[in-house]
């Protein structure tokens, strides 16, 4: 009995932070369709009917896809440089997450200066005469992903790695005492072992960049909205609440879409895994 009450005793904060989660969710979606008492859908089929929202949901999921994409591109090899470095990992370690010292704010308008017409890549362009006339790489999808790339990579980097150093380095050495090549070695043997780590790492990063706000405010140009600068917009310069919960939803349902089958796919893999081990 008294170890019930103890494990209930702990798990009552997390209970009450999912149950103000849930709370917030009904809420959310419920002054999405109810106006006035009565079930109302049209902010969803004026959602549907505007190309304007469907290119701004297809900017979303294909910013959020391309910016998963680039921090699983550098993400991975990073994270397997610390797993497997020889020397003290705290500096490495320190070096990752040092960037969430920083305010996104702060990190993103670091991206106006590298960036910007008068920034430090066209101005050394310009100067060496590779260029007569700035780059646009602000205001577009390439400046919008390369500043979430920077926002969210380390929790690629530590999702990834959190599972890596799980992983025995003799698993691989025995491959290779087998014949295996290196190449042959991480295909069959360690990528099949992070992929955890990789789904956990996709999902943190994608969900994110779905949802992300201040850095497409700052990098993206009023022609390149997302999903989440539109909430941001009905909510504080039209206090439009409903049409932002239909806007929320919508990304949300979206996302979930995506993330879900990861999910699945995961639990599937570490199960497997698990049931594979040797005990």
């Amino acid at each position: 009995m008294a170890r019930t009450l103890r494990s209930a005793l702990l798990l009552a904060p997390s209970a009450i932070l999912i149950g103000i989660f849930l709370i917030g969710l009904v809420r959310l979606i419920a002054s999405s369709v109810l106006i006035d008492g009565q079930i109302d859908l049209h902010h969803y089929v004026d959602i549907m009917n505007r190309p304007d929202y469907i290119a701004m949901l297809g900017r979303t999921l294909r910013t959020a896809a391309l910016t998963t994409f680039f921090c699983l591109l550098l993400g991975y090899p990073t994270a397997y440089y610390v797993a497997r470095y020889q020397g003290n990992r705290n500096i490495l370690l320190l070096l990752i997450i040092f960037p969430w010292l920083v305010s996104i704010v702060v990190r993103s308008y670091g991206w106006v200066v590298i960036l910007g017409p008068r920034g430090l890549v066209n101005g050394f362009l310009m100067w060496t005469g590779m260029a007569d006339r700035p780059f646009k790489l602000m205001y577009n999808d390439f400046g919008v992903v390369m500043g979430l790339v920077h926002v969210l990579l380390p929790f690629m980097i530590i999702a990834i790695l959190s599972v890596l150093m799980q992983i025995s380095r003799n698993l691989e050495e025995a491959s290779m005492s087998l014949g295996g090549r290196p190449f042959y070695s991480f295909r069959t043997v360690l990528l099949p072992l992070s992929l955890p780590g990789i789904l956990t790492g996709v999902t943190l990063v994608y969900l994110m960049s779905t949802g992300a706000i201040v850095t497409p405010l700052l990098l993206g140009g009023l022609g390149d909205t997302m999903i989440g600068t539109e909430i941001f917009q009905e909510v504080m310069h039209f206090f439009d609440y409903p049409k932002a919960a239909a806007l929320a939803t919508v990304l949300l349902v979206t996302a979930m879409a995506v993330v879900l089958p990861l999910q699945v796919l995961e639990r599937w893999l570490s199960k497997r895994l698990t049931d594979g081990a040797p005990s």
